[in-house]
């Protein structure tokens, strides 16, 4: 938030409200950026129906993926919208993206940012709340037993390859979880991942391990994370627990990815209503990880699931736009 292309953001979201509520005819052509993750597909299709039967824009969905996405923005600009930028990859590109007017930042289509922990079953906090600390966790060790090993604890930790596995394994040696009997368990994969965590809450079991939102594992299974007790310093984290190199590390809660939508400089000039609606439209990792489960159960897609949104959460998109702009999009919706 230390731009300066977001105070300009800012007023363009406060003199929105002088403006008339009808739709924009001046919207013309947009493209919005598709990413290839399930949320990001979603958002898209959310964007895509709004402008289109909403404010009368000539929508398109183009393929996108972070760094490619950024980049042509920047150099190209185009596409016009992503609806989903993690800043954690792209950063550097994108504060200097939008320091050089090139970019625009219209608001956090993650309101929480996207999220990381160790974590353990809701029902075993239900049963004794102190598991909600590492505190606990350390001391009912025992509860955790090692699939392959019943005398050691099992800390499920991030598949290796994968960039949190660095900082899983060092907050592992921060915490001195092996002193306590516990051993890290490398899943193999994502989906050897959630596949532990679904056995275990099928059947009631301990669990305890690293995992992410928002996901749809997190939508379907109600996870705890765990508290350490030392509040974030996300300097340190980056700086120290997130790298391989990180001698004698010190414990930090995961900070959050700040998790924005982006558009051109010359969008956000040009359409001052969108833009504004782009800087209302977030999701809350809840909401997104409860999409992101019935995206899966429905093996749905993108635009299937962004349908499902529109219809069935009128209450949360309809606080995004005006007026005229939410009956028109209800009156698409009625056609479908």
């Amino acid at each position: 938030m230390k731009n300066p292309f977001i105070i300009a953001g800012l007023l363009l979201t406060t003199s929105i409200f002088s403006l008339p509520t009808l739709a924009a005819p001046q919207c013309g052509q947009v493209t919005i950026a598709d990413m290839n993750w399930s949320s990001a597909s979603l958002i898209a299709n959310v964007d895509r129906f709004i402008l289109e039967h909403g404010f009368g824009c000539e929508a398109e969905l183009v393929p996108g993926d972070t760094m490619p996405t950024s980049t042509s923005m920047i150099e190209k600009g185009e596409p016009d919208i992503a609806p989903e930028m993690w800043f954690n990859t792209v950063q550097l590109l994108v504060d200097r993206g939008i320091q050089d007017k090139r970019l625009a930042l219209a608001g956090h289509s993650l309101s929480d940012g996207g999220e990381e922990g160790f974590w353990v079953p809701q029902y075993m906090v239900d049963k004794d709340p102190s598991l909600a600390t590492i505190e606990g966790v350390i001391a009912n060790a025992k509860l955790f037993k090692h699939p392959e090993d019943p005398s050691r604890a099992a800390f499920y930790g991030c598949p290796a390859g994968w960039g949190c596995q660095l900082s899983a394994q060092n907050l592992f040696n921060a915490l001195a979880l092996e002193q306590h009997n516990f051993d890290l368990v490398d899943p193999g994969s994502g989906a050897g991942l959630a596949g532990a965590i679904a056995r275990a809450y099928e059947r009631e079991k301990p669990w305890f391990g690293y995992y992410w939102a928002p996901t749809a594992i997190l939508g379907k299974y109600k996870m705890v994370k765990v508290d350490f007790g030392t509040g974030v310093d996300a300097d340190y984290f980056r700086s120290c627990l997130a790298k391989e190199e990180c001698a004698e590390p010190k414990v930090s809660m995961y900070p959050s990815a700040e998790v924005a939508t982006v558009t051109t400089y010359g969008f956000a000039d040009k359409s001052p209503q969108v833009f504004a609606y782009l800087g209302k439209r977030s999701f809350t990792n809840e909401q997104m990880n409860g999409l992101l489960a019935w995206m899966e159960e429905n093996q749905a897609d993108g635009g299937i699931a962004a349908e499902h949104f529109l219809i069935n959460h009128q209450a949360i998109w309809s606080q995004w736009v005006p007026a005229a702009v939410a009956q028109n999009v209800l009156s698409a919706i009625d056609e479908l």
